[in-house]
C-alpha cells in the first residue's frame, strides 16, 4: 500500500539548474515506478549549513512530499547516494491516517508561523536597540550640562 513521505535534499551549491531538474526528474520517475505520485517540490534556495560538509559552507535545499510504496525509499536513497551532487538527504514517513495535502498544509502553516515569530523577534530587538540608543543619548545630554 502507498504511504506518505517527506524528504529534505541538500545538493552541492554549484549544481546547475539543468542538473537539479535532472535529479528531480529521475526521482519523480522512480516514485512513479513504485505506484507513487509527487505531491510537492519546493526549493528553499542556497542556504548556509549549520555545520560545514567537507569544505562546503552552503548547499541548495529542497523539500518534497510524495506518496509511494515503502520500497521506493531504498531505491531513491540508492540513486541519490551515487549522485555526487547530492550532499545529504533525509526521508521521513508521515502519518498515513492524514492525506498528503493536509500534511503539506500543516507544513506550510508552520513555516509561516516561524517566519512571523522571526519578524516579531526582529521588531522587539529593534525597539530594544532604539531604547538603548535613547538612554545613551539622554545620559550624554546630562553629562554635558
Amino acid at each position: 500500500s502507498k504511504r506518505p513521505y517527506e524528504a529534505v535534499i541538500l545538493v552541492h551549491p554549484d549544481t546547475s539548474i539543468e542538473e537539479q531538474k535532472e535529479l528531480f526528474k529521475k526521482n519523480k520517475a522512480t516514485i512513479t515506478s513504485f505506484k507513487g505520485s509527487t505531491h510537492s517540490l519546493d526549493t528553499w534556495g542556497k542556504r548556509t549549513l549549520a555545520t560545514p560538509i567537507g569544505k562546503l559552507r552552503k548547499a541548495i535545499y529542497f523539500h518534497t512530499m510524495f506518496e509511494a510504496t515503502p520500497q521506493v525509499i531504498t531505491e531513491l536513497e540508492r540513486t541519490m547516494s551515487i549522485n555526487e551532487k547530492v550532499l545529504r538527504f533525509m526521508h521521513t514517513k508521515l502519518d498515513e491516517r492524514i492525506p498528503v495535502a493536509k500534511h503539506a498544509e500543516a507544513f506550510k502553516k508552520s513555516l509561516l508561523d516561524s517566519a512571523a515569530r522571526e519578524k516579531e523577534r526582529e521588531a522587539k530587538m529593534q525597539l530594544r536597540r532604539q531604547a538603548a540608543a535613547q538612554a545613551r543619548s539622554e545620559k550624554f545630554d546630562k553629562e554635558e550640562m
